[in-house]
């Protein structure tokens, strides 16, 4: 497989409450720090999600697919990395979560976002001067 060509990454500590009983972070939790490393990336092309919100335009989670690899545990350093495609009118961020200590491959997600503006779906070009030069 081709390595990815990342535009962003966020590097994450592993906080004591995100594990469970196994001592490993939780599945959902995943999920929260790609979240954290979307609007990270947001906020270095120019803007912020409350920013977006307050013109009436949201990206809204679609549809996310997620594979777990190799699990994350207590004070481990995790670094998010994505990269983004847009097809048609939904953006396609492609989101690795790695383990900082090893560069193990943790958790590899797919997270499809379509754009709407006042709760009416668009063709997603609202974000397009932002993503622009981001866009693989």
């Amino acid at each position: 497989m081709e390595k990815p060509a990342y535009i962003h990454e966020t590097e994450l500590k592993v906080r004591d409450y995100e594990c469970d009983l196994q001592g490993i972070v939780n599945n959902a939790n995943y999920l929260h720090y790609m979240e954290h490393a979307r609007h990270e990336f947001l906020l270095s092309a120019g803007k912020s999600f409350s920013d977006l919100h307050e013109q009436g335009i949201e990206c809204v989670v679609r549809r996310i697919e997620i594979e777990y690899r190799v699990s994350l545990r207590s004070k481990d350093v995790a670094v998010c990395r994505l990269y983004l495609r847009r097809e048609g009118p939904k953006y396609i961020f492609y989101q690795d979560i790695y383990r900082k200590a090893d560069g193990r491959l943790c958790t590899r997600g797919k997270v499809e976002c379509i754009v709407t503006i006042r709760g009416r779906v668009t063709r997603g070009d609202e974000l397009e001067s932002y993503f622009k030069a981001y866009l693989n």
